[in-house]
């Protein structure tokens, strides 16, 4: 059966494919498409992963490598609320005080012992200061790193990436790296479901893995998710070449390719999954939407994309004008999905006040800011 399901999403009509996503899109999520409005805190770009794909990571023996200071976080923080934002998203490297000497050392300097910690203290802060609402991306975590952050944080999210352990063999891109081992991500998962947590993941497409790894991994995700019910949304996103990187010069992947993942994305997961995908890593934002996604993520007026520099975040008056072409209604909504909000265990009293404060009725921000980013 497995292999005749492979077969049947790898090789149909794409047509075929885009019109039962879409079938099963529009059934669940109606012609309502959503981003958030966030800014974005690299936390720290220092990880004891050095994946062939990425340019965010800086040796900590780089003059570019750093941890954020309490005041350059919280000046972030009060340039998003000023513009609106409603979400503050911290991204970071996988603990590197495990790996580097000297990465330990600059955290015990300002008094902490691992990134986690530090990551909570900013958190709090966050909450203390502004009315944003702290999302983590902090990479593999344990069971305690979760209960940590949980009270101080409305969702968290890690890309699964990918499945397959071909991947992390020599001379290839998540070779040497301890975190990207896909039964530590996979953990992962199953700890936040554990725990209750608003989950993002999501698939990096065209780093060197089969379409049926693909499906493996989607297939990881969803059976994650109807044991826990907790992730709420699933990125497909597209390997992106860059000057500065191992795999400067591997393919990236093709239109079609893309479209057909995200068609099989939302073919294979639960319809109460949202589907995401990148709007500044696509030249088209019509293709994405024709292939079933449901939301475009986070766009920020603040800061750039660390992950992918070299591609701007849209015009917001011009991604608006895109998905109503197409049939569809651009609204704003939070870090954490409105069918989270008040379901039992999954928020906390920290986070509660935050979320009343800026939502709706229908769990979506009270305050639709849709001038131009």
């Amino acid at each position: 059966m497995k292999h005749e399901v492979i077969e049947f999403l790898s090789n149909s009509d794409l047509d075929s494919l885009l019109e039962e996503s879409n079938r099963i899109r529009d059934l669940h999520w109606g012609k309502v498409v959503t981003y958030s409005r966030k800014v974005f805190v690299p936390l720290t770009n220092m990880c004891r992963n050095t994946c062939s794909y990425c340019t965010f990571v800086k040796d900590p023996n780089s003059e570019e490598a750093n941890i954020l200071t309490k005041d350059q976080v919280i000046d972030i923080i009060k340039k998003g609320q000023n513009t609106g934002c409603k979400e503050v998203l911290f991204s970071l490297g996988e603990k590197p005080e495990r790996r580097y000497p000297i990465a330990k050392r600059a955290l015990k300097k300002i008094g902490f012992d691992t990134t986690v910690d530090y990551l909570k203290e900013v958190c709090k802060l966050t909450l203390q200061k502004s009315n944003l609402i702290p999302h983590v991306n902090a990479g593999t975590l344990s069971l305690e790193d979760i209960k940590k952050l949980k009270p101080v944080t409305a969702s968290m999210g890690m890309m699964l990436e990918t499945t397959s352990k071909r991947l992390t063999k020599k001379g290839q891109p998540h070779y040497a790296c301890p975190d990207k081992m896909p039964i530590q991500r996979i953990r992962t998962l199953e700890k936040a479901g554990v725990m209750k947590v608003p989950f993002t993941t999501g698939l990096l497409i065209g780093i060197g893995e089969t379409f049926s790894e693909r499906i493996d991994a989607l297939k990881t995700i969803n059976r994650i998710h109807k044991k826990h019910g907790h992730i709420q949304e699933v990125i497909i996103q597209n390997f992106q070449r860059k000057p500065d990187i191992l795999m400067k010069n591997s393919p990236e992947p093709s239109k079609e390719d893309m479209m057909r993942t995200i068609a099989t994305a939302r073919i294979i997961l639960s319809p109460d999954i949202s589907i995401q995908a990148p709007p500044n890593l696509s030249n088209s934002h019509s293709d994405l939407l024709n292939a079933g996604i449901n939301d475009w993520g986070g766009i920020s007026p603040v800061t750039i994309d660390f992950i992918n520099p070299q591609h701007s975040w849209p015009h917001l008056e011009d991604l608006k004008k895109g998905t109503e072409a197409k049939g569809f209604k651009l609204k704003e909504r939070l870090t954490i999905y409105p069918k989270y909000q008040k379901k039992l265990g999954f928020v906390s009293n920290k986070i509660e006040n935050h979320i009343c404060a800026l939502a709706d009725n229908d769990g979506l921000a009270s305050d639709q800011y849709l001038e131009v980013i």
